[in-house]
């Protein structure tokens, strides 16, 4: 596929149009300077980093590991699978397209399995879609192949496996429910179309009680039944409304939240909603355009606005709590929540760790020197980053 770049737009993803894709971002403001006499509040331990592959390279994707049961999963564009143990880092398998011959070639020099959006896994099956429109079923306790999936585009968000299906949206707009043992085709859900302009990526899939939630690129967020792919209800979360093409975006697929049985979506360009999950009502809705997740904590929603700036907002009501700009056009990711701290990372490969209270800094490290831009991932004590040349760090906060 062709790639173009469209340059001067100062925001945190990369476009789409008519499929063709950027994967370069360049700042019209230059990114905010870290404080030079910086004391932090909270001590971070590195517990371990190591690599995985080449990481997202230019593709565009936002790779994220996964960990169950204490073992760290991850992939690359590149074609590279591991499994590491989640504590120590220590490799316990990986796998590369480049030799294995049942992902297509076999040739050292021609991959097949352009991995992207990180990989999904439950008991023993670990699901991974791919930049050519591939899912492939695969053994998760040693790498072994079980089976694969042809769908009509890039798989840039992560699977979701639930319900004895694999559940997976492709990048023109469809969301399909493969058999988690074979891998068929069980259903398809097609929204139509997506827009002629885009943004770059979709959002995961959340699935609870037998129902498939999801944002869509014309800024919607839909509601399907799992078990035949129907569509329930759908809410407008933005109106795409301007005076240029750039203006109107109102991408809606940057992830979801579910807490209770409450709903949480944002789109580039619209609102922060929350929405009733059973009946699809909204509860209220707070202007605010993003292109990155969302996080809970407690009472609080965390959110990164287009400009980079960090809000925590009261998940009852919409209503602000605090705002911190101190991170604005650094082109932080969508937070995460580590103990009492909101987690980013940045473009130029640091962590940072703000106070869910009030949102002041609390800590800075640097995992790289290359972009972070997938959302962090918490598990128990740990945080897991990765930025885009496949370096995963691992973090634990320390007692002072």
């Amino acid at each position: 596929m062709k790639r173009h770049s469209l340059g001067l737009l100062a925001i945190a993803a990369t476009f789409a149009i008519a499929g063709c894709h950027s994967f370069k971002k360049e700042n019209i403001q230059p990114p905010t300077p870290l404080p030079d006499h910086f004391k932090p509040t909270v001590q971070v331990e590195k517990l371990w980093s190591n690599s995985v592959g080449e990481g997202a390279g230019d593709s565009g994707a936002r790779l994220r590991p996964t960990v169950v049961d204490g073992v760290l999963y991850a992939d690359s564009t590149d074609g590279k699978l591991v499994a590491m143990d989640a504590v120590s880092g220590k490799k316990l398998w990986s796998k590369s397209s480049k030799t294995h011959g049942w992902f297509g070639w076999g040739d050292k020099k021609r991959p097949d399995a352009f991995y992207a959006g990180g990989p999904a896994v439950s008991g023993d099956l670990l699901a991974v879609g791919t930049l050519d429109g591939h899912v492939y079923g695969i053994n998760a306790k040693d790498g072994s192949p079980r089976w694969d999936a042809t769908l009509n585009s890039e798989v840039l968000a992560s699977p979701l496996i639930d319900g004895g299906l694999v559940l997976v949206r492709t990048q023109d707009g469809r969301v399909y429910g493969l058999d988690a043992g074979t891998g068929e085709r069980r259903w398809v859900y097609d929204q139509g179309s997506v827009p002629l302009l885009s943004l770059r990526g979709n959002g995961a899939l959340l699935a609870a009680n037998g129902v498939v939630f999801f944002g869509t690129d014309d800024g919607k967020l839909v509601a399907l039944r799992e078990d035949n792919g129907e569509k329930l209800w759908e809410q407008k979360l933005s109106t795409g409304e301007g005076r240029t093409d750039i203006e109107r975006l109102n991408d809606a697929d940057n992830g979801i939240l579910l807490d209770g049985t409450t709903l949480y979506g944002s789109a580039y360009h619209g609102n922060l909603v929350a929405i009733d999950g059973p009946s699809g009502r909204p509860l209220w809705a707070h202007q605010f355009s993003t292109t990155d997740g969302l996080a809970v904590n407690g009472n609080a929603i965390f959110a990164v606005n287009d400009e980079s700036q960090v809000w925590a907002f009261d998940k009852n009501s919409g209503s602000d709590i605090w705002k911190n700009d101190a991170l604005k056009y650094r082109w932080v990711t969508g937070p995460a929540v580590q103990g009492n701290y909101v987690v980013v990372g940045d473009l130029e490969g640091y962590v940072h760790w703000l106070q869910t209270g009030d949102g002041a800094l609390a800590a800075t490290k640097r995992l790289s020197r290359k972009a972070i831009r997938a959302q962090p991932l918490v598990v128990g004590d740990i945080v897991y980053v990765e930025d885009v040349e496949g370096r995963i760090g691992a973090y634990r906060l320390s007692a002072r």
